[in-house]
């Protein structure tokens, strides 16, 4: 009896849709809500105001969690109710959608280098396994890493600002290096902090590795640059590339 009657309320039906807030019901809202509050205050509005919340929410960094706890607590405060289906759901779909779209972004590149993720790089691998069966030949005799180091970092472990921030200079620097010389639909991304991977086939591997050598020999600090096959399967590609990542 109780749903049915609210379901026919009107929304100035609600105890707290008077136009607009009073300074106590203000100060007692949790922080964000504010224009959530005023919109159910007013009795329109509402279902909007939520979606821009969620993806305010989402970008604060909030969990969806306590992003509902807080829309419950704006509700009940303002309009003696629990929130609406359609409010409790414009809120936790826009800030799905916001937190999916900032997980992608940084799924797929390495945000200092401009590179492609070691995600990135784990998902381009796995597409080669998948279609092994429409290739002539398995992924291992298609297919192979080529791997850059700069040697003289690679001593050099210590966690700083300055380093770090060094590190991804010469990292970013040695992939537009192997983007010069694979510059296809080669896939090249950051592989720990001083590596960098590029997916590539196997036709004419040797002599673009050379030139690769040879364009970085005098450029710099040395580079270490070597092929590594990948293996057979697809959870022992996952597990060289995290062993690679690691060392």
């Amino acid at each position: 009896m109780g749903i049915f009657a609210m379901r026919a309320r009107r929304p100035t039906d609600d105890p707290g849709a008077r136009g607009e807030l009073s300074e106590g019901q203000r100060q007692a809202l949790p922080p964000r809500f504010e224009a959530v509050g005023e919109a159910l205050a007013s009795g329109s509005g509402s279902v909007d105001a939520c979606a821009v919340l969620g993806r305010e929410l989402a970008g604060s960094g909030m969990d969806l969690d306590e992003a509902l706890a807080g829309l419950e607590t704006t509700s009940v405060l303002v309009c003696g109710r629990q929130p609406g289906l359609a409010e409790a759901r414009a809120l936790a779909v826009s800030w799905a959608d916001a937190t999916l779209a900032y997980l992608h972004q940084l799924s797929c590149e390495d945000p200092l280098t401009g590179l492609a993720s070691l995600a990135h790089l784990r998902g381009r691998v796995g597409e080669l396994y998948r279609g092994e069966h429409r290739r002539p030949v398995p992924v291992p005799e298609s297919h192979a890493l080529v791997l850059l180091e700069a040697a003289g970092d690679a001593d050099d472990r210590r966690t700083t600002p300055t380093n770090d921030l060094a590190r991804s200079l010469r990292v970013g620097s040695l992939g537009s290096a192997a983007r010069t010389v694979f510059a296809g639909s080669e896939t090249i991304g950051r592989v720990g902090p001083v590596r960098v991977a590029v997916v590539t086939g196997r036709d004419r591997l040797g002599p673009r590795v050379g030139l690769l050598r040879r364009m970085l020999a005098d450029a710099g600090p040395p580079v270490r640059i070597w092929i590594e096959g990948l293996p057979g399967t697809d959870a022992a590609a996952g597990l060289l590339l995290d062993e690679l990542a690691r060392a």
